[in-house]
């Protein structure tokens, strides 16, 4: 390995956030990848833009290999102090009101459905026949 194993804070890492000087926190362990940003197969933002927090999410979400996990030993620097990695929150969605079922009855809804349409029709009859003079 290439670190000294040195403990350091995620302020201390932050600091470490571009293409001159890029470090990395995955899996509790810090890396030095400024020497691999122009060789990484995902292009320099991909790194980039996972500084200054726990990136171990991103690294895992992208499935590497073996071999690029065997790769990381050389660029490893020290520990991060995980105390000052701020705890993720978990999402939960805004509460909502309690649903009131409408109380109106199945029977009655269906009644109307078939009603409503009955009196339109009746009622535009009913307005034909009368407008309807006998000549």
């Amino acid at each position: 390995m290439g670190g000294d194993g040195k403990l350091y804070t995620l302020a201390e890492v932050s600091q470490h956030n571009h293409d001159k000087d890029c470090w990395l926190v995955i899996e509790g362990k810090v890396y030095n990848v400024t020497k691999f940003l122009e060789d990484h197969p995902g292009g320099d933002e991909v790194l980039l833009s996972a500084t200054g927090k726990d990136a171990s999410d991103d690294f895992e979400d992208v499935g590497h290999s073996s071999s690029a996990r065997a790769m990381m030993d050389e660029f490893y620097v020290g520990d991060i102090d995980t105390s000052t990695i701020p705890t993720k929150t978990k999402y939960s969605p805004p509460k909502q009101p309690h649903y009131e079922q409408d109380k109106t009855s199945d029977f009655v809804i269906k009644l109307l459905q078939f009603l409503v349409p009955l009196l339109i029709l009746g009622l535009a009859f009913g307005v034909r026949f009368y407008t309807k003079s006998p000549a």
